[in-house]
């Protein structure tokens, strides 16, 4: 039998990049002709990826690592305060230095008396440029969406909408009806890309979903079936391949600034509280506050009386990572350290959210709701309360309060830098809630954590649709079997 070679060309963000690097590994476990190269375009901003991917290629015989070359014309920093854009337009310019690299690897592989084709280009939702590339030289291409089918609907229905009036958001403007969505959306919850008056690229990316083969969700049935049942009868939308949770169960490898004195000190903290008494607040990679906020949680979380785990970090300048703390007691109120610092508390900078999520001692989750946060806590269940931040995280929050029932509502449509300050008080109502023992919502999160393990077990439902995926990819109807 031939052997297939897949091209995936993610993004270079962490939100981006483990997931696919985690699919992938995925998917040379389950079929031994498959291998895999990752088109790793560079980030504009400084990461501390390097090492993961190192690990990732040491480690992965059948997963090869081609650095995507730096083109000489990049988009301008400034840029970054339009993200959808930005990344947009710095992912066009490396269609190039793309396309010669994949001629190469078609001509090699057609030459090669090892028999390993091309079989298809997975790209991330910001590649979708790279659709072009693979249309020249006839190759099938995939979508990998690190997002879920609500956002997948979302993205689907707005070159819908745009083709009937040209789309000027405002979030005031009366709520959507999206299919795939049970409840309308306010617009107050959109992306933020699309309320902040620069919403083309948004719409242009949208526009590409349904050019490619297949769309693969890091989402299951169990947990999205109004979405994926609906995409599953609708003809004009390419095949949905549910396969999540994909996630990556040792995050520490992901993010090599977190130094292992560090962890083990957060680690033996956690190992020294009772049973889900700890609430852990984490806002992502890109999350921080400004100091009169920073003094609200405080406040906060010491009038609730739960213990906590946080996270806290600082903003940096435009389109650069937030930075951990140098000077707590700068911008925490007097004596807050003193009073709760090692006793009811533990404050970090970087943490390692998936140990600390698994951890028996946590119990609940202050979080910016993230896809990748979400199917974190969802798997170890832990229930969220919401304090989105940017991207699609509002209407990530939206949906898992409103639609699923599976978190806590504290903000649904805060965004990131803001002049809004939330109050003590309503951080203390969200930790006092998020925390409560016997509430509706920890069940239904502790139910769809078995859920999402059956889900990509042998016989379970992302576990079948991986195997679609791979026989779509390979099997009679490609021509490689």
């Amino acid at each position: 039998m031939k052997k297939v070679e897949l091209v995936f060309i993610p993004s270079p963000g962490a939100g981006h990049l483990v997931p696919t690097l985690q699919f992938a590994k995925r998917l040379i476990d389950r079929n031994d002709r498959i291998s895999i190269t990752i088109l790793a375009i560079q980030s504009y901003f400084p990461t501390t990826l390097s090492s993961y991917t190192k690990s990732i290629a040491a480690s992965e015989p059948r997963i090869r690592f081609i650095d995507v070359p730096q083109p000489q014309d990049r988009p301008p920093q400034e840029m970054y305060k339009s993200p959808a854009k930005f990344f947009s337009l710095y992912i066009e310019s490396q269609v190039p230095s793309v396309k010669k690299i994949i001629t190469n690897l078609v001509s090699s592989s057609a030459n090669s008396s090892d028999s390993i084709r091309v079989a298809a280009l997975v790209v991330d939702l910001f590649c979708v440029s790279m659709i072009d590339v693979a249309k020249e030289l006839n190759i099938p291409s995939y979508l990998f969406l690190t997002s879920n089918a609500g956002y997948l609907a979302f993205m689907l229905h707005l070159p819908i909408v745009n083709e009937k009036n040209q789309i000027a958001v405002e979030e005031s403007d009366p709520e959507w009806s999206i299919p795939g969505i049970v409840h309308p959306v306010p617009p107050r919850v959109f992306p933020v890309a699309l309320t902040d008056g620069r919403c083309s690229a948004y719409i242009k990316l949208a526009s590409r979903f349904r050019e490619t083969r297949g769309i693969i969700v890091n989402t299951f049935v169990e947990l999205e079936t109004h979405a994926i049942t609906l995409f599953s009868t609708d003809d004009g939308i390419p095949p949905v391949y549910p396969v999540g949770p994909v996630i990556d169960m040792d995050d520490g490898q992901a993010h090599s600034n977190l130094d292992q004195a560090q962890r083990d000190r957060i680690i033996k903290w956690l190992d020294d509280q009772p049973q889900k008494s700890v609430v852990f607040l984490c806002f992502g990679s890109m999350g921080s506050f400004r100091a009169e906020q920073v003094k609200e949680i405080a406040l906060g979380l010491e009038q609730s009386g739960q213990r906590f785990l946080w996270s806290l970090r600082m903003p940096s300048p435009i389109g650069t990572v937030p930075c951990d703390c140098s000077n707590l007691e700068e911008v925490l109120p007097d004596g807050f350290l003193e009073r709760t610092n090692g006793k009811k508390g533990l404050i970090c900078g970087w943490a390692p959210q998936v140990e600390i999520l698994a951890h028996s001692a946590t119990g609940g989750f202050l979080s910016h709701c993230g896809w990748n946060s979400i199917l974190e806590s969802l798997w170890h269940g832990v229930p969220i309360t919401t304090w989105p931040m940017y991207a699609e995280q509002q209407l990530n929050a939206f949906r898992m309060a409103r639609e699923l029932g599976m978190a806590l509502e504290m903000r649904l449509d805060y965004k990131r830098g803001s002049a809004d300050v939330v109050g003590a008080d309503e951080i203390e109502r969200a930790v006092v809630g998020v925390m409560e023992k016997d509430s509706e919502v920890r069940k239904k999160v502790e139910e769809m954590g078995k859920m999402a393990r059956k889900a990509v077990k042998d016989g379970g439902s992302s576990f079948a649709s991986v195997g679609r995926f791979i026989e779509d990819v390979i099997g009679e109807n490609s021509g490689f079997k």
